[in-house]
């Protein structure tokens, strides 16, 4: 009987330490660092390559919304995809331009990117890294350093679209003097063409409707910019749909 007893006190004293241990690995819902630390230690784990890729680079861009950068740019290493690689980039700098920084610390963290882009030996998406990050600029009011990344790019049409792609942001902003900069680099009439169409949608659809109108007098395509113009004009004035 005692022999019983006293196993039944081992058995609970046993279940009572496992119990203990499960609940010291789980973490309250106001410490989001011990969450993403367990995030991180699962991704580890992760067996399929793109999958365990996904999850770094959310994880990554987790961190960088919560103002962690430097944690943030430590996943980057962590990721086999060079694609995946240019995405987390991407996501780190929309992260970081949001948070509203003074610009000496907007330049630090944006430097820190360029240097984790460099390291990236596949040239397409080494390319794409350095698009992401001039938007991000772009994003972030850093016109002139959107500028200089977008500047960098040797592909002549990796390099057209990153400047269509920082116009495109800055039009965003309602920024069109800045975005017809981006676009007054852009060597190419087709790409500079396409630039100004895009512009002049993004301005109409958030309603600066005369900026609209002068970025579609831009377009050199007597088709695209006949296009550009009845677009304007329909979003001062809808018609009805025909029937």
């Amino acid at each position: 009987m005692l022999g019983t007893r006293r196993l039944a006190v081992l058995v609970i004293i046993a279940f009572l330490t496992v119990s203990g241990a499960a609940t010291a690995q789980d973490c309250d819902i106001g410490n989001r660092n011990c969450v993403l630390d367990k995030i991180e230690t699962l991704s580890a784990d992760v067996e399929r390559d793109a999958w365990r890729d996904q999850t770094y680079r959310e994880l990554a861009k987790t961190k960088a919304f919560d103002g962690d950068l430097d944690g943030a740019l430590s996943v980057i290493d962590k990721i086999g995809n060079p694609d995946t690689k240019a995405l987390t980039i991407r996501g780190i700098g929309m992260a970081v331009a949001d948070l509203k920084l003074p610009k000496e610390q907007y330049d630090a963290a944006f430097e820190k990117l360029r240097v984790k882009a460099e390291k990236i030996d596949h040239p397409p998406s080494y390319a794409i890294a350095l698009t992401y990050i001039a938007m991000a600029q772009a994003f972030a009011g850093d016109n002139e350093g959107a500028w200089k990344t977008a500047a960098d790019m040797e592909n002549d049409a990796l390099r057209h679209k990153a400047y269509g792609e920082t116009a495109e942001i800055q039009a965003e902003r309602g920024d069109f003097n800045a975005a017809k900069t981006s676009i007054s680099r852009i060597d190419s009439l087709s790409f500079r063409n396409k630039a100004y169409s895009t512009v002049s949608k993004i301005l109409a659809d958030h309603g600066h409707l005369q900026e609209a109108l002068d970025a579609a007098f831009l377009v050199e395509n007597p088709y695209k910019q006949a296009s550009a113009l009845q677009y304007v004009l329909d979003v001062q004035k809808p018609r009805e749909v025909e029937k």
